[in-house]
C-alpha cells in the first residue's frame, strides 16, 4: 500500500518531548504541584502500601468501633475454611461431562459486577454464594460517593479489606466529576442531554480529580479508580509515568464506541508507558452501542500495540433495567463467541437478567447510584436495591454457567480458583 504520510516524524516527537519537559509548561507544572502536596513519589507509594494492607484497614475499623470488623473476620474464615465452592467442583456440577483440566485459561473472562454500593451487600452476596454453591465476581465496581462511604461506619476500608481477602479487584468512582454541580449541562434527569458529551470534568476538575485520587490512595490504599474524561485519562497516564502507582479503568460514560476511539486512547497508553512498558490503563469499558464485530476489531488494535495482557476490555453483558439502555439488553451469547478469540475481557453485569428485572416493582435503575444512603433508607427502598444487587449476582452466575457449559473459563474471586 502506498505510504500516505501518516507516520509521526522524529522531529515532531522531539518537539513534543521538549514541550512536555519545559519547566514553563504550566499544565505539567500544575500536576507536579498537586503531587508534591502528598510528598515524593516514593513516599506516596509507601504510604499507600501501608494503608492498603488488610491488617491496617482492620485497625482503622477497630479504632472507629465499626460493626464491620466481625464481618471481615467471618469472611476470612469463609476463605480460609474452604467454604466457597472450588472451581473444579463448580465445573463438575455445571458441566459434568467435561474434565476440569479441559478448559482454556488463556482467554478466561473476568466476572464483573456493578455497582457494589454498600459493604453489607457484599456480605449478603458471599453468604448466598456459600449457601448455594455460587461463584463470586472477580471484579467489583463501586459508584457510591467517596465521602459518604468514608463516613459510613467504615464502609470504605471494609470493602477494601474484603476484596483483598476474597482475592478480587475493585474500582472506586471519585467524587470529582461533573455531577457535583460543576457541569452546567447537568441538573438531574431533566437535563439528561448533558450526558451526551459525557458526565464531564470541566475547568479545573482534572487537577482536583488527581488530588482526590491521591488522598484515597495514601489513606486507604485505593489504587484503581474510574476515569470518565479525556483530560483525566491523560493526567492518569502522566501520574503513572511520574511513578505514582495509581491505575484506572475507563468508564462506559466516556462513550468509546468504535475502534478508532480505542486506537487513540491505546496509542497514548503506549506513548506514556513506563520504561518497563507498563501502563496505568487496566480496564477499558467500551460503549454499550459497540457491536461484537467492532469490539473484536478493537481487541486486534490492542494486540498490535502489545497491550493484551495489560488492558482488559470490559464488556457489559447486562445493564440496569432503567435509565441507560433500551431493554431487553443481554450480550451473553455474543460474549461466548468473543471469549473464543479475544483474551483479557470482562463480563460486566450492571443489571439482572431482563426476564428477572421486568417482574420487579423496583427494577434496577442507574439513577439509584447517585442517591444518598439516608434518602434510600427513609424511602424504605434499601431492601429493593439490595434485591437488585443480588439479581446482578444471579446474572453473574448465569454467565459463569453459560461459559462453563461451552467449555470456556472465567476468572472469579481468588478463593474459587482452587
Amino acid at each position: 500500500m502506498q505510504d500516505i504520510g501518516i507516520r509521526i516524524d522524529e522531529d515532531t516527537v522531539r518537539q513534543l518531548n521538549v514541550f512536555l519537559a519545559d519547566p514553563g509548561n504550566e499544565a505539567i507544572s500544575d500536576l507536579r504541584r498537586v503531587v508534591a502536596k502528598y510528598g515524593s513519589v516514593s513516599e506516596i507509594n509507601e504510604k499507600a502500601r501501608e494503608a492498603g494492607k488488610v491488617e491496617n484497614l482492620v485497625k482503622k475499623l477497630e479504632r472507629m468501633n465499626s460493626p464491620y470488623v466481625k464481618d471481615l473476620e467471618w469472611l476470612t474464615e469463609v476463605c480460609n475454611g474452604g467454604k466457597l465452592i472450588s472451581l473444579s467442583d463448580y465445573r463438575a456440577r455445571v458441566n459434568p461431562g467435561r474434565p476440569s483440566w479441559d478448559y482454556d485459561h488463556s482467554r478466561a473472562a473476568t466476572l464483573e459486577i456493578s455497582a457494589l454500593q454498600y459493604f453489607p451487600w457484599l456480605v449478603a452476596e458471599v453468604r448466598q454464594s456459600v449457601e448455594k454453591g455460587e461463584v463470586l465476581p472477580g471484579r467489583f465496581i463501586r459508584v457510591r460517593k467517596m465521602k459518604e462511604q468514608e463516613a459510613d461506619g467504615g464502609d470504605l476500608p471494609a470493602v477494601r479489606a474484603a476484596v483483598k481477602i476474597l482475592g478480587a479487584s475493585c474500582v472506586e468512582t471519585l467524587d470529582t466529576k461533573g455531577v457535583d454541580g460543576s457541569n452546567i449541562h447537568l441538573n438531574g434527569p431533566e437535563t439528561i442531554t448533558g450526558y451526551f458529551g459525557g458526565i464531564g470534568q470541566p475547568n479545573g476538575h482534572p487537577l482536583r480529580w488527581v488530588e482526590e485520587a491521591l488522598y484515597y490512595y495514601v489513606n486507604y490504599g485505593v489504587d484503581e479508580v474510574l476515569n470518565i474524561n479525556s483530560g483525566t485519562v491523560f493526567l492518569g497516564y502522566l501520574l503513572y509515568r511520574m511513578g505514582v502507582n495509581i491505575r484506572f479503568k475507563i468508564s462506559v460514560f466516556m462513550g468509546n464506541d468504535n475502534p478508532y476511539a480505542v486506537l487513540w486512547i491505546l496509542l497514548a497508553a503506549r506513548m506514556f508507558a513506563r520504561e518497563d512498558g507498563s501502563t496505568p490503563l487496566v480496564g477499558f469499558n467500551l460503549s454499550n452501542s459497540i457491536d461484537d464485530a467492532h469490539l473484536a476489531k478493537s481487541a486486534e488494535i490492542r494486540k498490535a500495540l502489545g497491550l493484551d495482557d495489560q488492558v482488559r476490555i470490559e464488556h457489559h453483558i447486562t445493564e440496569t433495567w432503567k435509565s441507560i439502555v433500551r431493554q431487553p439488553y443481554n450480550r451473553r451469547d455474543g460474549l461466548v463467541e468473543l471469549v473464543k478469540t479475544v483474551p483479557n475481557i470482562s463480563a460486566k453485569h450492571e443489571g439482572g437478567n431482563p426476564e428477572d428485572e421486568q417482574t420487579l416493582a423496583h427494577p434496577s435503575d442507574i439513577l439509584d447510584y447517585f442517591r444518598e444512603k439516608k434518602e434510600i433508607e427513609s424511602s424504605g427502598e434499601m431492601d429493593a436495591l439490595t434485591r437488585n444487587y443480588l439479581l446482578k449476582h444471579k446474572a453473574v452466575n448465569d454467565t459463569a454457567a453459560t461459559l462453563t457449559k461451552a467449555g470456556l473459563s472465567f476468572v472469579a474471586a481468588g478463593a474459587h480458583r482452587l
